[in-house]
């Protein structure tokens, strides 16, 4: 017989149907038997009456399908008000067991995150550790969406280097052939190649690679980036434009697929941003942070979190809004092929994204000048040889352009309020674990 998912059970009351799940839980009592099975669409209720004198089907249900065995149960729905899993339940006829389940089950509600994560199949068993990645789904459905409607080319850059992507630091070596190979930390120089042979704009949805002995609730490291590239922009303030509407849309979204869900499975409200976000320089931000006591010795030139939470926290109180842009990092904590505006060469044409306290997004108009890029390269200390299939591709007339990269997974663990990146990520890879 045809699966029917316990979703579309109400459809078919009073007929025959067959359900294919797991063993949720069971309640076995002197006269009836209960069985709670799952699939991914709900819960459905399996009543069981036991007959005088017994019968397989009760020994079955009684010793043969503990919690978590994977079933077939094909049987009659019937509606009933009385039970609270939709007002029906599967009077079975039949029951497979397509694989038992061990016992006792290796993790449980009380597991701690780093167990449930030896065991993250049983864990995303749980619908409202399953449902981060539905909500996953819609959001780079969207994100894809909003893309393509803008014209946007969707690549996929290469994940083996020869050469670090950016400063050689925290990145993975692995041995290529007779050399050495580096795992990629960004896309950017494909990305930013890719508008160097014409490709007006670009994006990309991909694991990176970050080789940082972080312990943190929000770094990992290997996750996946949502990076974008655009040509012929006026200044940074197009990528930041693209941006803003660019997550607007998704969240919008995931709010109409997912709003109810995630706020009764999370305790979360989605709450879709409005467009222009607030912006502020870095200089505005660091002067509002140490009025409130933050830095009071005026050393930092950076957020640390504690700064990221209150810098969010006043953008809530001034303009009640959940993201905002802080902008014109200063040249020595950004990166030599970020553009520097004449008029203010100390500081860069870049930005970073904050929602609710957490640094979502680094982007920049790039130099696009070769001999300014060089020297600026040079002025970082960089060397050149390792870097010559990336500038050259800035001497044979490059566009002005700027992108920005995202982090997938932060994204899910903000949304969703979640405590650590572990919960946002498929399997998460950090310094000390590379199972399951």
């Amino acid at each position: 017989m045809p699966r029917t998912l316990v979703r579309d059970l109400a459809a078919h009351i009073g007929q025959q149907v067959t359900v294919y799940g797991w063993v949720n839980s069971l309640r076995l009592q002197r006269k009836l038997q209960f069985v709670i099975v799952r699939d991914h669409t709900g819960l459905v209720q399996v009543t069981h009456k036991r007959p005088d004198g017994g019968g397989e089907l009760e020994e079955l249900i009684e010793h043969g399908m503990p919690p978590e065995s994977a079933i077939k149960v094909t049987g009659i729905v019937v509606a009933n008000e009385v039970v609270k899993l939709g007002g029906l339940e599967l009077v079975p006829t039949s029951i497979e067991v397509a694989a038992k389940a061990d016992t006792p089950l290796p993790i449980d509600k009380q597991s701690g995150i780093e167990h449930r994560l030896d065991w993250r199949f049983l864990d995303l068993r749980h619908p409202e550790h399953r449902v981060i990645f539905e909500v996953q789904t819609t959001f780079e459905q969207a994100i894809r969406e909003f893309a393509y409607a803008e014209g946007c080319t969707e690549l996929h850059t290469p994940k083996l280097m020869g050469t670090a992507s950016e400063s050689g630091a925290e990145v993975f070596k692995v041995k290529y052939f007779d050399t050495t190979a580096y795992l990629a930390q960004s896309p950017q120089f494909y990305k930013q190649m890719a508008i160097a042979a014409g490709i007006d704009k670009v994006f990309e949805i991909g694991p990176v690679f970050r080789a940082e002995p972080s312990f943190t609730s929000r770094h990992t490291t290997e996750f996946t980036g949502i990076d974008l590239e655009i040509a012929w922009i006026d200044g940074v303030e197009d990528v930041m434009r693209f941006e803003e509407r660019m997550l607007a849309h998704a969240l919008a979204a995931v709010h109409e697929q997912h709003g109810a869900q995630i706020a009764d499975l999370f305790g979360t409200e989605l709450v879709v941003p409005t467009v222009p976000f607030p912006r502020y320089t870095m200089a505005d931000a660091l002067k509002l942070l140490r009025e409130r006591g933050w830095d009071p010795s005026g050393a930092k030139v950076d957020f640390d979190p504690e700064g990221e939470r209150t810098f969010s926290a006043i953008v809530q109180e001034r303009h009640g809004h959940e993201f905002a842009f802080v902008t014109e990092y200063p040249i020595s904590i950004r990166p030599f092929y970020h553009l520097r505006p004449a008029d203010n060469p100390a500081v860069t044409e870049s930005f970073d994204l904050y929602w609710k306290g957490i640094e979502i997004t680094t982007g920049a108009q790039r130099e696009h000048r070769y001999d300014v890029l060089v020297k600026q390269a040079q002025e970082k200390g960089m060397k050149l040889d390792p870097l010559r299939s990336y500038v050259d591709c800035f001497r044979f007339g490059t566009p002005p352009h700027g992108g920005l990269g995202a982090g997938l997974n932060r994204i899910l663990m903000v949304l969703l309020g979640l405590d650590s990146i572990r919960e946002s990520t498929f399997l998460f890879r950090g310094p000390n674990r590379l199972e399951p």
